[in-house]
């Protein structure tokens, strides 16, 4: 054997062996379920921070580190996604912050696409709300199994059993409860373990800004010591074991049943329970599917997807960062890999992990990790790299279907330049989909969103990174098709409420005022070949 073909092989096992300690994971929920709260609580007990910051850094504390746009900051959601990866007992844990506004569905759709397990996280007092009902879709679309985390139990809430009576009813996933609360919510003592019936008790800390010290009881102990909640938990935690709620770790993996934890992810109470769950249950990353549908061995030569692309991380620096999630093989700083996109090479000399606006370089990464290429102008959302003969190529990712629609025009025509430019960088970060055609020209193209808030984070970029501002006129378009035959493009131009734009990746979308006016057009021209596209939360 040659010592390049032995080097390879070397890599290949060395892949195959790291891959087995990856746990790659996003947290999915409704806006204000405490999913910046939780991502920092996960990382400071896992030693990666010191101290945990609330989302609006009260009392004098700093604010979520995962979330660093200034329109995040002032608003307390997260607009965009960051990728934390940390050591835990003897696992590598890359965990993946996501949107967690329903405006950027898109976004999380790429978010979900990079990771092999969810955390779905549920506010004690509302449950499953619409947004964590959109999240779960997409995960059960793509097969993501799911660990189910009841936050907030520290305040007045909703019954345990009512919340997985919802859980099962709502979502048809089987609760496996692993801990329980003791005390209603509100008045959150500890958890007992579905195991051995044994009993954790918190200690709070100061505004829960460390790790909450923990005493573990044994069963009879805890019976003796809490009295009448301990009792009650425990027979709330039987009953819904005996219902089919035993714990089954095929059935999770498989998507048809949830393992339950309960904590408080601000007072950092149950966050160890939720840590060694994904450690030891989570899976591991498989061989990934190419466009052929053949699975790419985690010890064939390295490959990676670009899932998402962002610029202004670092305003000090102006560079454009592109997250890639590897797929097989080993990543080495300073390899020159192929774009399956485009077929030119791209040196990966700086790589980062990214985790708000703190930065690490990366020089060895193994398949599960995310890496973050960096001045990475010739990536786009959904290529491919790979290294090596043969080429490979994962499937792409899909462009959700646009609901709202804006005309953009630069406020001042002097700044025709760094609008261009502007324009063209939230194309190809996906900020918002940019539409044109002959008839508006390139002056005026069209913003299309699937949610409104996206063009307040296209404005705001636009003024502040490319110091452009820009004016947006809204058009009355509400649906939307993808056009089969763009010979037909005339007949829907020449209808009175109707026009056909061309997205940036090519595509020719046939825009209509509403349902009535498509049917119309369509009843005139049964030749019409109008298709839908993927939705939002499909």
């Amino acid at each position: 054997m040659s010592a390049r073909a032995d080097a390879a092989t070397s890599s290949g096992v060395d892949a195959a062996a790291q891959a087995a300690r990856r746990r790659s994971f996003a947290v999915i929920s409704h806006p204000d379920a405490g999913k910046s709260t939780l991502t920092e609580a996960l990382a400071l007990h896992a030693r990666v921070i010191s101290e945990a910051g609330a989302v609006h850094g009260k009392a004098g504390r700093q604010g979520v580190v995962s979330d660093w746009m200034e329109m995040e900051r002032a608003r307390g959601i997260s607009i965009t996604s960051a990728a934390l990866q940390f050591s835990y007992r003897d696992a590598v844990v890359n965990l993946l912050d996501t949107p967690g506004h329903a405006d950027f569905s898109e976004d999380t759709y790429r978010v979900l696409s990079a990771v092999d397990s969810a955390v779905m996280l549920l506010d004690a007092a509302k449950g499953l709300e619409p947004q964590t009902l959109k999240l779960f879709d997409v995960c059960r679309h793509r097969g993501i199994p799911v660990i189910t985390f009841i936050n907030k139990w520290d305040r007045p809430g909703r019954d345990a059993l009512a919340l997985c009576d919802e859980v099962s009813e709502r979502i048809g996933l089987t609760p496996m409860p692993l801990t329980w609360p003791v005390g209603v919510a509100g008045h959150f003592q500890g958890v007992v373990e579905a195991g051995d019936g044994s009993f954790t008790r918190y200690a709070r800390t100061a505004g829960g800004a460390t790790v909450a010290a923990e005493d573990r009881l044994p069963a009879q102990r805890a019976e003796a010591e809490v009295g009448a909640d301990y009792t009650a938990a425990v027979e709330e935690l039987e009953l819904v074991t005996a219902s089919g709620g035993e714990f089954d770790a095929d059935r999770y993996l498989a998507g048809s049943a949830t393992p339950v934890l309960f904590g408080a992810a601000v007072s950092n109470f149950g966050v160890r329970h939720l840590l060694d769950l994904l450690v030891e249950l989570a899976p591991r990353p498989l061989p990934r599917p190419d466009v052929a549908g053949a699975p790419r061995p985690l010890e064939a030569e390295f490959s990676a997807f670009v899932f998402k692309v962002q610029t202004g991380m670092d305003p000090a620096h102006r560079d454009q960062v592109a997250f890639a999630r590897v797929c097989s093989g080993v990543f080495e700083r300073g390899m020159v890999v192929t774009n399956a996109t485009t077929k030119r090479p791209f040196a990966t000399k700086y790589a980062h992990q990214v985790f708000g606006q703190e930065r690490s370089t990366v020089d060895t990464a193994y398949p599960g990790d995310v890496v973050g290429l960096v001045n990475a102008t010739a990536l786009r959302v959904g290529d491919t790299l790979y290294a090596g003969k043969p080429a490979v190529r994962f499937p792409g990712l899909p462009s959700f279907a646009p609901a709202h629609f804006a005309v953009a025009r630069p406020a001042d025509l002097s700044k025709a330049k760094q609008f261009r430019k502007g324009v063209e960088q939230l194309s190809s970060e996906g900020v918002v989909q940019v539409l044109t055609s002959d008839l508006r020209g390139d002056a005026a193209p069209v913003f299309a969103a699937v949610g409104p808030m996206q063009f307040e984070v296209a404005a705001h970029r636009m003024r502040h990174e490319f110091h452009s501002p820009v004016k947006l006129d809204r058009l009355p378009y509400s649906t939307v098709r993808r056009l089969g035959d763009p010979a037909q493009r005339a007949l829907v131009d020449a209808g009175r409420s109707s026009e056909v734009l061309t997205r940036a990746d090519g595509t020719d979308l046939a825009l209509f005022e509403d349902d009535i006016s498509m049917r119309v057009l369509q009843r005139r021209h049964p030749e019409l070949a109008l298709e839908p596209l993927v939705a939002a939360g499909d």
